[in-house]
């Protein structure tokens, strides 16, 4: 018996009795537990079993009242899990958790059985809560850095604590990250929040539950064949700071300073971390800060040596065009700390006004059995609760399709709500998973969005071996968009170095585009960054 069935297996075992946290359900329905009078009791249910176990609930659903498996179809799993959100509103509780099993001798795979674990309270209160892109060349300690700060563990030296953020088998075996990963820990008064566990979802959701502050990083790839990849996760991302390495037995290569102009380009405030002091001695150390500290100077930045100058000064110089410097170790956990303390004092920069609508951009989808169709991505703009109306789209032929919100989570951790800044995953109603695309946006109900395939930039050539003439073809990646696109230059041509006004066209569809928003364009070693200036 797998571990995860252990807990339905328990949950049985403990059975439905009086004075008991446990309750057998073969379905909960709209029509016939919805109606006038059931929803309060079944609410005041709920709350009972809530206050019987001290604070948690388990739902079972798909049992028959003794507790003999029945299974029901995965639309009425799903039906079943809206209304008990409705009774957990009622009861002033919320779904922590669920969890579904096929059952067994179904040969259609249609039949499921699930545990639910409904908890006190409203859901999690919105946090103090910062976004961190990493970046760096491959081999550089950025994965390894950050397993390191989200479990507190020093690293053996062979990249232990970097498998703590890999998502795919094939890439904890090569030791590479091929796509964007996620870490999170926080903070609250008696300082860091850790995860025990990084492999095991609950730990995840414990985190989000008991800090106070969040920390999230979106941990992006070093390799140079997934740079595409790593521009999704800096461009597409609602990110407050950038966190770049650089490896101290190796120093600034032209990845790194690949990297550091994306996130440049996109006006983030950034780190810079020295990674693997442990492997080289004070002189090469040195060697690689003055190294550090001309390339940022090179592109008009200052540096700023946090061991010289201190956290406090480090805190109120950091900006656009002061760039704090740490020098750490995995192994030894040295800097660890200073970062601790940065991360716990630094303040949001991407900020969202109260009158600013729901907008988020869809980075990944997935299918989550009993639930459906989850768009993952991180908040724009604005809030979004469950049971929202929204839009989803546009479509290959520019449409948008209603759907509306089932479940949101965080981190794994079931929210009521969540607010501009937050990487969450968002269950719909309505909708298969497979009509969901990257680069499609999630709006309000009664948004009115123009989607549009072509609208006029302002951009710079970053470099080119030649010149940008019209039909120039690179891709183009904004927010979450990556699509090979046309540039038209108002002039007929733009060369390294340039900037200038320039038509650009999507290629093969039409993607919500606002004024404002910056994009960059990469076609083999050419790049350049531009900002939308009208999409009429």
């Amino acid at each position: 018996m797998s571990p995860d069935r252990a807990v339905l297996e328990r949950a049985i075992d403990r059975g439905e009795r009086e004075g008991g946290n446990v309750e057998f359900k073969e379905r909960l329905t709209k029509d016939l537990h919805l109606t006038d009078g059931k929803l309060e009791s079944l609410a005041a249910q709920l709350r009972h079993r809530v206050l019987s176990g001290d604070g948690e609930a388990i739902y079972v659903i798909g049992v028959t009242d003794d507790g003999g498996i029945a299974g029901i179809t995965r639309q009425a799993f799903s039906e079943s899990m809206d209304v008990l959100s409705l009774l957990t509103d009622e009861a002033g509780a919320h779904i922590d958790q669920v969890r579904t099993w096929g059952v067994d001798g179904d040969s259609e795979g249609n039949g499921l059985v699930g545990v639910a674990t409904v908890r006190e309270g409203a859901g999690i209160e919105d946090h103090d809560h910062i976004v961190v892109g990493t970046a760096g060349h491959v081999d550089h300690g950025k994965s390894t850095l950050v397993g390191s700060l989200v479990t507190g563990e020093q690293d053996d030296g062979e990249g232990n604590t970097r498998s703590f953020l890999d998502v795919q088998p094939h890439e904890v075996e090569r030791g590479l990250s091929a796509d964007l990963s996620y870490g999170v820990y926080g903070f609250d008064e008696s300082g860091p929040v850790r995860m025990d566990n990084p492999h095991r979802k609950g730990d995840r959701a414990r985190v989000v539950e008991e800090a106070d502050r969040l920390v999230s990083f979106v941990d992006t790839v070093g390799h140079e064949p997934w740079l595409r990849t790593t521009i999704r996760g800096i461009v597409g991302q609602k990110l407050d700071y950038g966190l770049l390495t650089v490896a101290a037995d190796d120093g600034p290569t032209k990845t790194t300073r690949e990297h550091m102009g994306i996130l440049l380009a996109t006006e983030l405030p950034i780190i810079v971390a020295i990674t693997k002091a442990d492997l080289v001695d004070e002189t090469q150390i040195a060697t690689v800060e003055r190294e550090v500290e001309g390339l940022l100077r090179d592109v008009d930045k200052t540096p700023l040596r946090v061991d010289r100058h201190g956290v406090d000064t480090a805190l109120d110089e950091i900006s656009e065009t002061v760039i704090p410097i740490v020098t750490t170790s995995a192994v030894t956990g040295k800097g660890l700390d200073i970062l601790d303390e940065l991360f716990e004092q630094l303040p949001k920069t991407g900020s969202t006004t109260a009158d600013e609508r729901f907008r988020m951009y869809v980075d990944r989808t997935y299918n989550v059995t009993g639930v459906g169709a989850v768009a993952s991505g991180t908040i724009k703009a604005g809030e979004v609760e469950a049971g929202d109306e929204l839009l989803i789209g546009p479509m290959p032929n520019g449409r948008f399709r209603e759907t509306e919100v089932r479940s949101i989570e965080m981190h794994y951790h079931r929210v009521d709500r969540a607010t501009a800044g937050r990487i969450v995953g968002i269950a719909l109603k309505g909708i298969e998973e497979e009509a969901i695309e990257r680069g499609m946006v999630l709006l309000p109900r009664d948004a009115d969005p123009d989607p549009v395939q072509e609208f006029e930039a302002e951009v710079m050539v970053l470099n080119h071996p030649t010149r940008i003439g019209p039909g120039y073809e690179p891709v183009v990646h904004l927010e979450t968009v990556s699509e090979a696109a046309a540039f038209y230059p108002e002039n007929e041509q733009l060369l390294p170095g340039d900037t200038g006004r320039a038509t650009v066209r999507f290629k093969f569809r039409p993607y919500l585009v606002e004024e404002g928003q910056r994009f960059v364009f990469r076609e083999g070693h050419s790049k350049g960054v531009g900002t939308v200036r009208n999409i009429d």
